[in-house]
């Protein structure tokens, strides 16, 4: 069959012309705010890669069709639907979603397989998922890891999500063969944190080193694709002294409920979101609106480099 995928006309130029285009999940808008503060995020998101002067192109399935760009309408509509009404999507049920003419918001990894497919080479997202604590007993590791290691997009993050195993993580990435660069700091950052105790494997001072890199993958055909974390800004950062014992209790919270696989992290994001009364909600919008300009930096330099070669 012939992949049912619209692309929004603005980002069918600005691809077509080799213009600088950053990819935007929907998940964010659909199962990981409130509404209205949502669609609020989506639209300042949105507004941020455009004044770094890229295109943004959130990507959902509407109806059974993948959608690279929402029009307003589709999405007002994933940010008002309620749970039921929209599936998550990842790698394992984005082409069932699209065969049974579903619809669905994106996750890292299904963002990460249409943007490819679209052509897009640079993705904003809040933090990527990775191996769970425990997971030598539970096996829970995130598909992200998976797509990075075999989807070629430059995904910006600000680090791994910080109820996660970070070490794991890094471990695993490293294993992969997936390049991580941290972006003005030789730390790994830990989502609502600029520190989280570990040395990143790779640092960069200016986008311009970044693609530079990035376009050096692509000359190699090379198949991975590339981690840049991105520290949330000092002002809007949680220190971890403050953050670690909330996310230790939301944790204990989700084991006491004996909660597993898909339902941990909703869940344990949504009980730091009250214990923190909230703060953790404005921290992830801080975080996700200074990845969204550090990536279209990112996909303008990349757009000028190819341009010359």
């Amino acid at each position: 069959m012939t992949l049912p995928m619209d692309i929004l006309p603005e980002v069918a130029e600005a691809l077509a012309t080799g213009q600088p285009v950053v990819a935007l999940e929907s998940t964010i808008i659909s199962h990981g705010m409130p509404y209205p503060q949502n669609i609020e995020t989506a639209r300042q998101v949105a507004s941020a890669v455009r004044e770094e002067g890229a295109t943004p192109a959130t990507i959902a399935v509407i109806d059974g069709r993948l959608k690279i760009g929402l029009s307003p309408a589709d999405l007002e509509r994933l940010a008002t639907a309620g749970l039921r009404e929209v599936m998550k999507l990842s790698r394992a049920n984005l082409a069932q979603c699209i065969a049974a003419g579903g619809t669905g918001s994106t996750t890292v990894a299904a963002t990460m397989i249409a943007a490819h497919q679209a052509g897009i080479e640079v993705f904003a997202t809040g933090g990527i998922g990775g191996v769970h604590r425990g997971a030598e007993t539970s096996f829970d590791i995130s598909a992200d890891l998976q797509e990075l290691a075999k989807t070629p997009v430059a995904v910006v993050c600000a680090g791994a999500k910080a109820i996660l195993d970070i070490p794991k993580t890094l471990e695993l990435l490293e294993t992969l063969g997936v390049p991580v660069i941290t972006y003005g700091q030789s730390g790994f950052p830990a989502f609502w944190s600029r520190a989280s105790g570990h040395t990143s494997p790779m640092t960069a001072d200016d986008p311009m080193v970044i693609a530079r890199g990035w376009l050096a993958q692509r000359a190699l055909g090379f198949s991975t694709g590339c981690l840049v974390a991105n520290p949330i800004p000092e002002d809007d950062e949680i220190a971890p002294a403050n953050i670690n014992p909330i996310i230790e209790q939301a944790l204990a919270d989700a084991a006491a409920r004996k909660m597993t696989h898909g339902a941990v992290t909703p869940f344990v994001l949504q009980r730091v979101y009250e214990l923190t009364g909230g703060a953790s909600l404005t921290a992830n919008i801080a975080l996700v609106l200074n990845n969204a300009r550090l990536a279209a930096k990112l996909a303008t330099e990349i757009a000028k480099q190819s341009e010359r070669n």
